[in-house]
């Protein structure tokens, strides 16, 4: 058979014909539609999923976890190394598509240690996505003058697609079946990424010392915001690894549950459109203050398993515990990160995140199987911790 040395260079070259501004927005927005679908469905059901396997809570919590532990190891040599070689979208290629082969792998009838061996795997694979993706956003928009939160918003309306699809499927099949779902949509993933137009090369030497995590840390008020960020989006833990469980057995149905997630993400968008109305006096560690008294409010009042309009009512606060945590720790890395290194900075990010994280859902399993709802006021003191970190960085020189 003929070789074509050439063949996978011109995959991930990207399209032939330049693209304009308008057009690179549309694929952007396109991608975090698609990978955000994804997530939608596979973050609330892949538990069920799981637990349709015979995996207990405590198992569940640890499976889990374990993603979040993998993304210690792989995201830094990841990011880092796709600052270096200014090779984001083909990286992007790499770790989607390579995430969904692995995935389609669980839903082959594997037994309980393959799963959790595929989880790893899949782990690797797909962590360091989401900074890339917003590396690449980054860079991508600001070089053709766009702003972010016009294209993020579509991820985040169609993680409620995902949310609302999903559990609309989820009433007509089978819990062993919802695997194939999370497939789909994580190859619909993969080609939205296909699409993607290629970046300029960063202009960052190879043997650049910056680009080593100690710098990047070092670096005035880094290692205090990326703590303060992770220990209030670890405060979800509880949420998001047994929320559906909870509700499911007080008597919600998939669709009920669906709007509850979607509740969250519709306060999320709010917060993401009026996002360029805040005013640029408005310090970045105040946001992340604001979005650890969200949370902290929002675990307080889940602890106590509410029911009807008043469990909407906190559902709407995601739109401070995850969307103001991000929004100022994202400014505030931008104000102090050296250009060039945003992929560096989203992956040192990603990875304390995924530690902290870790941490808490393998509690939150346990805490969850022994105290139900009760496990919520265990992620208010993760959230009140990030407060107190957070209140140390008006004192940093880019707090304000």
């Amino acid at each position: 058979m003929r070789r074509h040395p050439q063949f996978f260079s011109k995959i991930f070259a990207g399209p032939a014909k330049p693209v304009s501004s308008a057009g690179f927005a549309a694929r952007l927005a396109g991608c975090y539609a698609a990978n955000f679908t994804f997530i939608g469905i596979q973050m609330p059901f892949f538990p069920l999923w799981l637990s349709s396997q015979g995996l207990d809570a405590g198992d569940i919590g640890l499976a889990l976890a374990l993603p979040m532990t993998m993304r210690i190891v792989s995201i830094p040599i990841v990011s880092w190394e796709a600052d270096r070689r200014g090779t984001l979208r083909g990286v992007l290629i790499l770790c989607v598509g390579t995430a969904a082969i692995l995935t389609a792998l669980l839903g082959l009838g594997v037994g309980r240690a393959m799963i959790f061996i595929l989880i790893g795997l899949y782990a690797l694979a797909y962590s360091p996505t989401s900074p890339l993706l917003d590396a690449y956003a980054l860079k991508g928009l600001a070089e053709r003058g766009w702003s972010y939160g016009p294209v993020r918003l579509w991820g985040s309306a169609a993680f409620i697609l995902g949310n609302v699809g999903g559990g609309l499927v989820a009433e007509i099949i089978a819990p062993g079946h919802l695997i194939w779902l999370i497939v789909t949509a994580l190859v619909l993933a993969t080609l939205s990424v296909f699409l993607l137009v290629p970046l300029s090369p960063d202009a960052v030497p190879r043997d650049a010392p910056v680009l080593r995590p100690s710098r990047l840390l070092r670096l005035p008020g880094v290692a205090r915001v990326i703590l303060a960020a992770s220990l209030i989006q670890a405060s979800h833990a509880v949420f998001y690894g047994f929320s559906v469980l909870q509700w499911r057995s007080e008597g919600y149905d998939a669709g009920v549950v669906g709007l509850l997630w979607a509740t969250g993400v519709a306060a999320e968008i709010v917060l993401f459109a009026f996002s360029g109305r805040i005013p640029p006096r408005v310090p970045p560690a105040f946001l992340i203050c604001l979005g650890g008294a969200g949370a902290v409010l929002r675990w307080m009042l889940l602890a106590f398993d509410p029911g009807g309009p008043l469990l909407f009512a906190a559902q709407t606060l995601h739109a401070l515990s995850y969307a103001a945590t991000y929004l100022g720790t994202v400014a505030f890395l931008m104000r102090v990160v050296p250009g060039g290194l945003v992929a560096s900075a989203q992956g040192s990010l990603a990875i304390a995140n995924g530690a902290v994280l870790a941490l808490a859902t393998m509690l939150a399993g346990f805490l969850y199987e022994s105290h139900g709802a009760g496990a919520y006021f265990a992620m208010a003191g993760f959230a009140a911790c990030g407060i107190a970190v957070a209140l140390t960085l008006f004192r940093a020189p880019h707090a304000a």
